[in-house]
């Protein structure tokens, strides 16, 4: 059996801290929490790998993010121990099991059903009571629980909704990668008054999430 610990240690010092993730709380995280208990059990050996792992999904391949694009994204947010925190797109539960060692409370938004109860069996696995996985389309958010001090997508859009966006506190943070293949970029978007403010914070390439496609011009 692998030393998943020294695997952790492994993606920490091999993938997180050379792109310069620096917040402890993260790294702790990511060395604390099993990475391995968040993918189907035929993929347990590739659990640690630097790739996106896909972990199921129908019809729509779903992934798990490479660890570095994860970590990146919540050291962007700028998560307080006071905060309320939207995962978009939790698909297994990995990212809200690390954003849970953060926040005060996550809401874990999942639209596949199945993996919805993968995402709860995990999380209840690792006896973790801040977050709350529940299943509805991703695009439209969980207004119930707004607003949200941040709000991360995990997984492209090629548009962000409205809908995302009204769910932001004042001074919320919303982190995505907005586009796909090599134009994509990580943004951070930032709400002040009615006004939302983004920038970009770095090149990233990651699957596109159902629901966030363009809708394709009509042409003559």
């Amino acid at each position: 059996m692998a030393d998943t610990a020294a695997l952790r240690t492994k993606m920490v010092d091999g993938q997180i801290r050379p792109n310069d993730v620096t917040d402890h709380r993260i790294i702790d995280a990511m060395l604390t929490v099993p990475r391995e208990a968040f993918v189907p059990p035929a993929l347990r050996k590739l659990a640690y790998i630097d790739q996106n792992l896909l972990v199921g999904g129908d019809p729509t391949p779903r992934y798990m993010l490479q660890p570095m694009i994860t970590a990146r994204l919540i050291q962007q947010a700028d998560i307080a121990s006071t905060d309320t925190v939207l995962e978009v797109g939790a698909t297994t539960g990995y990212t809200a099991a690390i954003l849970s060692r953060l926040a005060r409370k996550v809401v874990a938004l999942e639209e596949d059903a199945s993996l919805a109860e993968v995402a709860r069996a995990a999380i209840a696995g690792q006896g973790i009571h801040t977050v709350e996985v529940v299943t509805g389309p991703l695009a439209a958010g969980w207004p119930a629980g707004a607003p949200y001090n941040v709000i991360i997508v995990s997984g492209a859009v090629e548009v962000l909704p409205d809908a995302l966006a009204d769910q932001l506190a004042e001074g919320g943070r919303l982190l995505v990668v907005l586009g796909t293949g090599q134009a994509a970029r990580g943004m951070l978007y930032t709400r002040s008054g009615a006004e939302i403010s983004g920038r970009v914070l770095m090149n990233a390439a990651v699957p596109l999430l159902p629901g966030f496609a363009r809708e394709p011009a009509f042409e003559f």
